[in-house]
């Protein structure tokens, strides 16, 4: 009976192996779901993925360009795509539901109000005059570099890449640089193919498998233990037994241990097989999930955008305005950082003043085109202090329905932890420009920045004229200039927290008084402040107040009061005005000051000050007084 349950053994076995196997293979299921358009020469320059035909299937997509000796791909939010096609022709690619295919049409994006549009250029000019295009060929605008972009990808003949992103998002696909625009492109998603049985039934059939093999083993054992004692046989002619026929030659070589040898062979096969297959089905896809009700995480680079609810005055009104969004995402700030950090650390070395107006602008661009100047003749004098790229401890972009757009940001030295925190105002002036430095400053030792709206919020920007706060910040640059020069006595001192404001020390009534004191008695100085002629940037903190930067332009001026001559002495101011003679005029040098503030609001605390979060200086004029 134990041999007819190892062959019932060995036949379920059978059937579960290899019903198992058939899962994984010709059972299998398609591991992904594809759709694809094709298209045709000359229909426009750019290529656009609609968010309906990211989503067409849920997970991540794997997008494949192809037809194009090189392929450029990039993605980000919606309405910064469309923003930077502005009135530019392209191919939009959607979804079809009910066929469940793509769809493509010539479609023209509504203009942008850009109130300071640009024209892009060739970062490389044509060497030949056939390479120049005739005045009627529209030049399309290169989308490679752009700040909009949450990344981008390039590749020659065929680019494949997946991405995970949410609602909100398209993909710009063009010839980077080509003629030629792609001819297809694919989208797959995932699917769940997973065998969740496999791997129980190869192993229960390899465990069944063992099972009949230990059946055969104990039923042999069990039929040689039941032989009982040979009966008694007659005895021949003289009281023996007959003898036995003597074995041939043949048969004498060990026949039954060959015999024993393949029957251990056979049993050790099966052995050794069966956990090989087992072991094949170590893959998750071939076991039961029991964490199927927890939803996958998404490992998106964007992550969807609270806007503020719209206002019930306008709904009623039944008009609708343009949505607010955060000016950038953090991904998308972190990739701007470290784009802006290279950039800085090679124009910096190279003192190109000229290149170094494509990422800096304002007080920030003036501070550093000095600087230039000032290492040109005198070598000794230090670089400006690098751009840090990460990490970024705040990123507070502005809340924006168009442009300019604006972001600050606090970072991090990753590689000297004893540099101070550097306070960045980064401004992107239209949809085809990048984002350029406005101010750069180093955070106060222990400055106490108020909490702020998360990155995905954003913070709406405060008017110059507004009453809620205890000075409207576009009265703030004037009212610190005049601390600066009289002290105490100024009207406004009593509204700035003089605690921690080591800037008063150095260029306000104490600092100015060291300078005369250094001075020979022939000759006196004088000092003035004026506003910088950068806008003031502020926005709204978490407790109604406002992070404020501004520019301060001090003037000092050293005139000769005995009728006598007076120059500069040597170091930055010479190497900078280059003015080496004598004058009877005097000479005057420019300092100038980035600052950042934090304003309360009014109510907040009585005794609540105007304090000073971080700030730069440096010299940014020199010359003979006029």
């Amino acid at each position: 009976m134990r041999f007819v349950f190892a062959i019932v053994a060995f036949i379920a076995a059978a059937v579960m192996i290899g019903l198992g196997i058939a899962q994984r293979t010709v059972l299998l299921e398609p591991d992904r779901v594809s759709l694809s358009a094709q298209f045709s020469g000359g229909e426009a320059d750019f290529i656009v993925l609609q968010p309906d035909a990211l989503s067409a299937h849920p997970g991540k997509q794997t997008i494949t360009v192809s037809g194009s000796p090189k392929a450029f791909l990039a993605y980000g939010r919606t309405a910064d795509v469309e923003a930077w096609l502005g009135e530019t022709q392209f191919v939009a690619v959607g979804h079809d539901a009910a066929g469940d295919e793509l769809t493509n049409e010539i479609v023209v994006s509504d203009p942008i109000d850009d109130p300071a549009p640009t024209t892009p250029t060739p970062s490389v000019p044509p060497t030949d005059a056939a390479a120049v295009p005739d005045a009627d060929t529209v030049v399309a605008p290169s989308p490679v570099g752009s700040d909009l972009w949450l990344d981008e990808f390039t590749n020659e003949m065929v680019l494949t890449t997946t991405i995970d992103v949410p609602e909100g998002i398209s993909v710009l696909i063009t010839a980077n640089g080509g003629d030629e625009l792609p001819s297809r492109v694919k989208i797959d998603w995932p699917l769940d193919n997973a065998t969740p049985w496999a791997g129980p039934l190869i192993v229960g059939g390899a465990l069944v498998f063992l099972a009949g093999i230990a059946l055969v083993i104990s039923g042999f054992m069990n039929h040689r233990r039941s032989r009982g004692p040979r009966r008694n046989l007659p005895k021949g002619p003289r009281g023996r037994l007959p003898s036995a026929p003597k074995p041939g030659r043949a048969q004498i070589g060990g026949g039954g241990r060959r015999a024993i040898g393949r029957a251990k062979r056979v049993v050790f096969v099966p052995l050794l097989v069966i956990p090989a297959l087992a072991l094949s089905g170590c893959s998750p896809d071939y076991w039961p999930s029991f964490d199927q009700l927890a939803p996958p995480a998404t490992t998106a680079p964007a992550t969807p955008l609270d806007t503020p609810a719209a206002d019930d005055a306008d709904d009623d009104a039944g008009e609708s305005e343009a949505e607010a969004v955060p000016a950038v995402t953090v991904p998308q700030m972190e990739r701007i950082m470290r784009r802006v950090a290279v950039f800085a650390t090679e124009v910096d070395a190279s003192r190109d003043a000229t290149a170094a107006a494509e990422r800096f602008a304002g007080p920030a661009l003036e501070a550093r085109t000095a600087n230039y100047a000032i290492r040109g003749s005198l070598a000794e004098h230090p670089a400006p202090t690098p751009i840090p790229a990460s990490p970024l401890t705040l990123t507070l972009p502005q809340q924006a329905t168009g442009w300019p757009r604006t972001v600050l940001t606090i970072a991090k030295n990753a590689d000297d932890p004893t540099i101070a925190p550097t306070a960045l105002v980064l401004v992107q002036q239209s949809p085809r420009e990048n984002y350029k430095i406005l101010y750069s400053m180093a955070l106060a030792p222990d400055a106490d920045v108020p909490e702020v709206a998360p990155a995905s919020i954003g913070a709406p920007p405060i008017s110059p004229e507004f009453k809620g706060l205890v000075m409207p910040t576009g009265q703030v640059a004037a009212a610190y200039a005049d601390v600066l020069l009289k002290g105490d006595t100024s009207e406004f001192a009593a509204l700035f927290d003089p605690e921690g404001d080591a800037l008063r020390e150095q260029l306000g009534v104490a600092g100015q008084q060291v300078i005369n004191d250094g001075l020979p008695p022939t000759a006196d100085a004088t000092f003035s402040n004026v506003v910088g002629d950068s806008p003031t940037v502020a926005l709204a903190t978490n407790d109604a107040g406002a992070l404020v930067t501004v520019s301060i332009d001090q003037t000092e001026k050293v005139v000769p009061n005995d009728g006598g001559t007076i120059g500069f002495q040597p170091g930055a101011a010479l190497a900078l005005s280059g003015f080496g003679d004598k004058s009877a005029k005097g000479v005057q040098r420019v300092i100038g000051m980035q600052l950042l503030f934090y304003v309360p609001g009014v109510g907040n605390d009585a005794d609540d000050q105007i304090r000073l979060l971080g700030w730069s200086e440096s010299l940014i004029g020199a010359s003979e007084v006029p």
